[in-house]
């Protein structure tokens, strides 16, 4: 009979443990303020920034009525294209509307009049950003344009809401080092905070509950005591 006791005593009170686990958890993860170490992100409100052409990036150039010169080229490591007539142009950096005018303008002054430029950008290479932490499926992704944060965490899965906290964290690189800027998830997706836009070369890292990550472990190991997993 004692040893019947005890068990079940040692069932109450690790049972007890899961509960204060349980409120420990609740208690972190509602919304927390924005917080920032270093200049704030750029806005997500407005017009997005053009596409900034960079090497490796691969790009299709037509010329209406000239099908002849239409091409599929890549930039080079120096962030050059070489064109029919015109030669190396330097591209990167540039919006394909801006490269559009350059080639225009160049066609324009010996070899064609008013000549219509297309060009687009067929590959994404040169821009990239870091996803890492409680994401799904962390890496390093492509920037396909102008991206917001939550666009950046989606591409690595969306966040693992098993072991995720709220908080954010974006490294950014600079001139005079590296900076560390906070966010807070739940406040952008209740439209609290504005959805930042990130850049060519951010590391994201989505943080991890402590007590999210403990009582996703008990709950791999609940069955055995008879306890239910609490982790929503």
């Amino acid at each position: 009979m004692s040893d019947a006791r005890g068990a079940i005593r040692g069932r109450i009170a690790f049972a007890a443990a899961v509960g204060a686990l349980a409120l420990l958890v609740a208690g972190c993860s509602g919304p927390a303020a924005q917080r920032s170490d270093g200049p704030p992100l750029a806005s997500s409100s407005g017009p997005p920034p053009a596409y900034q052409i960079g090497p490796q990036d691969v790009l299709d150039i037509s010329v209406f009525n000239v099908p002849e010169m239409n091409r599929t080229v890549q930039v080079s490591d120096a962030g050059t294209i070489n064109f029919p007539l015109v030669g190396d142009v330097s591209t990167s950096g540039k919006s394909a509307h801006e490269v559009e005018a350059l080639l225009a303008a160049r066609l324009n002054a010996k070899y064609l009049r008013s000549p219509q430029v297309t060009v687009l950008v067929k590959e994404y290479n040169s821009q990239h950003v870091t996803v890492d932490g409680a994401v799904k499926k962390p890496g390093v992704f492509p920037l396909r344009g102008p991206s917001t944060l939550l666009q950046a965490i989606a591409l690595a899965g969306g966040v693992d809401t098993d072991v995720s906290s709220s908080d954010i964290t974006v490294f950014r690189k600079g001139d005079s080092g590296t900076t560390a800027m906070h966010f807070d998830i739940e406040s952008i997706h209740a439209g609290k905070d504005e959805d930042p836009r990130i850049q060519d070369d951010d590391s994201i890292i989505v943080g991890s509950s402590e007590g999210k990550t403990i009582l996703n472990d008990i709950g791999k190991v609940s069955p055995v005591f008879g306890v239910t997993r609490l982790i929503p």
